[in-house]
């Protein structure tokens, strides 16, 4: 979870109030933050070049780290946070956030170009007008950019920020997608001009910005906005330009996302804007930007519209395990930041129409709101009980009990990874690439690139490493596997398969074929005659991760549910496996 330092003092001004360190460590209890510790700049300092020096009166103001959880986006920043501790006080009402209402002729446009679509598709932009900064809060500024670059921006792959002083440009302003040998600016804290080309080389030695290089590098176009003058604004998701730098002299500031994931930009813009619209010279109220797109479609940014949501109380008082009466629901609702509105339904059931603010993007579930409850209600005051017993689903029931079974045949439960090598279900299972494959973004190694279509390479793998155990080696496992599907939501689905591998001097068909009878018996299927579609036959099978003519099918109910027989030599000698060896898988969920 993301931690947030903040300055003590300056914390305790904001809200208003000094406590002790266990007073405010109590307070971040009970609204469901942690007060890790309390220390110093030249403290943190110390720390991360080990030195074991002793703390002194001159190791300057005191630092507060506060971890957070990992989606409320608006904590990551002094502003929000003591914002949402006056709220959850009764220090403050909830604040309204509002659009200006100004003319479209006043309003600035940024205007889409059409190549934008290859390498990054989406810009939403706002404007903090009349903006008062000192140094602390500029600092806050840009340390909240550092940290939704980090968390929901994911490293500047899904959105990159760009903030510039608006009085140094001027609009329309244009998003483009151009050959890096096109783009010549002068970027943020350099004084010379640079090809983008030469300023992707140019980065590759800085440290903070040699890792965001990759995202564009080896696109033939670079995105990059432009004021109407041909100014560039920046080089997202890489750089700024330097003639738009904000500084602490700054008034009015435009805010540029651009993303690959509009609705992540949509949470990363009105997270900045509401966190700093407070400094505003009207208070909580941002300027609109029209973005036009090149088939001609408008949209107005930021969204600040409130999110309602229907909430029934017996919902709420079920999950927490206490029964609240309705006014006092809707007034902790309000300690977090969530305005709610009791209602009767036509079967007199009460609900409440809960309002969710713009600051509030991780409240997407009946759920979350429930949630709230029970944190400003307070964890300690929840009283204990003993969960109600709950059944198991059948698909667990089932794997136990077959667990149980082939343990009971002789062979050792294994549990192997989930994810694997695009090799070992393909050509190490002597077959051609598998389409089915759920495949790893930006996977860190080359050993976990694809979830696993089968339960083979896990077991292989396993008698592989372990070739000098006494044999016979008999093993097995229960375990799922990801198939692409595009009928579900997630585009993937989840399988229970059943896997035993037999691997000893003379493993042979028969062994495997057992097993296979054992496990249909324990099940309460009968074996019939091919066509039977009552219970279960084999059919000769033409895999090649097996020996041709020793292998079949295993037909269930008209259905092939899995593959038995001898494993290929071409096979064992890709897992280093000196040994013969005889496997079986079969679908479990297909017996369900």
């Amino acid at each position: 979870m993301p931690t947030v330092s903040v300055g003590r003092d300056r914390l305790y001004e904001a809200l208003g109030c000094t406590y002790t360190y266990e007073e405010f460590d109590e307070l971040c209890f009970k609204f469901g933050i942690e007060l890790e510790e309390a220390t110093t700049e030249k403290a943190m300092q110390r720390k991360e070049k080990h030195l074991e020096e002793e703390a002194t009166e001159d190791d300057g103001e005191i630092i507060y780290k506060i971890e957070v959880p990992a989606n409320r986006y608006d904590l990551l920043c002094l502003e929000g946070l003591a914002q949402a501790l006056r709220i959850f006080g009764g220090l403050d009402p909830i604040p309204t956030y509002k659009v200006a209402n100004i003319g479209k002729e006043s309003m600035l446009e940024m205007r889409v170009g059409k190549e934008t679509s290859k390498i990054r598709p989406y810009v939403v932009c706002a404007v903090l007008r009349g903006v008062t900064f000192d140094e602390a809060r500029y600092n806050s500024f840009i340390d909240l950019q550092d940290k939704l670059h980090q968390n929901i921006c994911r490293r500047r792959t899904l959105v990159a920020i760009g903030t510039h002083d608006l009085d140094t440009i001027e609009g329309p302003f244009t998003y483009e997608a151009l050959p890096p040998s096109e783009i010549n600016f002068v970027p943020l804290k350099q004084t010379r001009n640079f090809r983008a080309d030469e300023l992707m080389e140019f980065y590759k030695s800085d440290l903070k910005l040699k890792k965001f290089l990759h995202i564009i590098e080896n696109s033939p176009v670079y995105p990059v906005i432009y004021d109407c003058k041909r100014t560039v604004l920046s080089l997202p998701p890489i750089i700024n330009g330097a003639h738009s730098a904000i500084t602490l002299k700054t008034k009015n500031v435009f805010i540029e996302c651009t993303a690959t994931d509009l609705t992540k930009a949509n949470v990363v813009l009105n997270t900045m804007v509401t966190m700093f619209s407070v400094y505003c010279e009207r208070k909580f109220e941002v300027e609109p930007v029209k973005v036009t797109y090149p088939d001609g479609k408008s949209f107005l940014y930021p969204d600040l519209s409130i999110y309602n949501m229907n909430v029934p109380l017996s919902y709420i008082t079920g999950i927490i395990g206490v029964q609240l009466p309705e006014n006092e629901v809707a007034s902790l609702l309000h300690k977090m930041q969530l305005r709610a509105v009791e209602s009767v339904s036509e079967n007199a059931e009460v609900k409440f129409v809960v309002s969710v603010p713009p600051t509030r993007s991780d409240v997407l579930h009946p759920c979350d709101v429930a949630e709230d409850v029970a944190i400003a209600y307070g964890y300690n005051e929840i009283p204990k009980r003993r969960p109600a017993s709950l059944k198991p689903l059948p698909l667990s029931q089932f794997s136990d009990l077959i667990r149980s079974e082939i343990a009971m045949a002789g062979y050792t439960e294994v549990l192997t990874w989930i994810l694997c090598s695009k090799r070992e279900i393909s050509s190490m299972l002597n077959c051609e690439e598998d389409k089915s494959a759920v495949i790893i973004a930006d996977s860190r190694t080359s050993e976990f690139e694809v979830v696993r279509t089968n339960l083979m390479p896990g077991l292989l793998r396993t008698v592989g490493h372990n070739k000098d155990h006494p044999k016979p080696m008999k093993i097995f496992e229960v375990g799922d596997v990801v198939l692409l599907d595009g009928t579900k939501d997630v585009g993937a689905v989840n399988r229970r398969h059943l896997a035993a591998l037999y691997c000893g001097a003379n493993s042979g068909f028969e062994l495997i074929h057992g097993l296979v009878d054992r496990i249909m018996e324990a099940t309460g299927t009968s074996f019939v005659s091919p066509g039977d579609c009552e219970g279960y036959y084999i059919e000769r099978s033409e895999e090649p991760a097996f020996l041709q003519g020793r292998q079949a099918k295993i037909v269930y109910k008209g259905n092939r549910i899995g593959t038995f027989g001898i494993v290929h030599p071409k096979v064992l000698k890709e897992f280093d496996i000196p040994d013969p060896c005889s496997f079986v898988e079969l679908d479990m969920q297909s017996f369900l």
